[in-house]
């Protein structure tokens, strides 16, 4: 097993070979989960990713289109088609948790009622506010929804909409003159 390169072990996984998916899992999941660790600060969702992926290699791995070593294939590709799963995966996840975010949740009754004039000021706030949103680009209104309501860092952000880091930023920022321009 141990002079066995990636790609031959997930094509002896392709076969059902239970010890070499063993070995590959053994090989691959450290150096995986450092690297979405490095987009996803959330250890139970990074542990899910990797669970998913894992699921996904032991399923798929007959569809793997990588190359005998000898021909110039091997590890790389492997590895490569590895990672390919565990973001797809990981987007996967961003967007679950984005969709469970938008779930309305139920207001329990409150202790103390708020005085008049506090429901009044929030209720015109919100109208002003949801007004603003509104007029807002969809790229822009969708990288603000992203990062303020569902609490993503700009790099999670940038890989649930498929935009550069740079670009979310950007919008972020683009989101934020025009509220504070449109509410002032």
């Amino acid at each position: 097993m141990d002079a066995a390169d990636e790609g031959e072990l997930v094509r002896r996984v392709a076969r059902g070979d239970r010890r070499a998916f063993d070995e590959l899992y053994r090989r691959t999941v450290p150096w995986l989960e450092v690297r979405l660790r490095r987009r996803c600060a959330d250890p139970d969702m990074v542990a899910e990713v990797l669970q998913d992926t894992y699921l996904t290699v032991w399923r798929a791995a007959g569809s793997f289109a990588g190359v005998p070593a000898a021909r110039g294939g091997g590890q790389g590709s492997a590895v490569g088609w590895l990672w390919t799963i565990a973001a797809h995966r990981l987007v996967d996840a961003f967007r679950r948790r984005a969709r469970r975010a938008r779930v309305p949740q139920v207001q329990l009754m409150p202790d103390t009622a708020p005085a008049a004039e506090d429901e009044v000021m929030a209720a015109r706030v919100g109208q002003e506010l949801e007004q603003a949103l509104l007029v807002l680009p969809p790229e822009v209104r969708a990288a603000l929804r992203a990062t303020v309501l569902d609490g993503l860092s700009m790099r999670e952000a940038s890989v649930l909409l498929g935009v550069p880091e740079n670009t979310v930023k950007s919008r972020v920022r683009r989101a934020r003159i025009a509220l504070r321009e449109a509410l002032s």
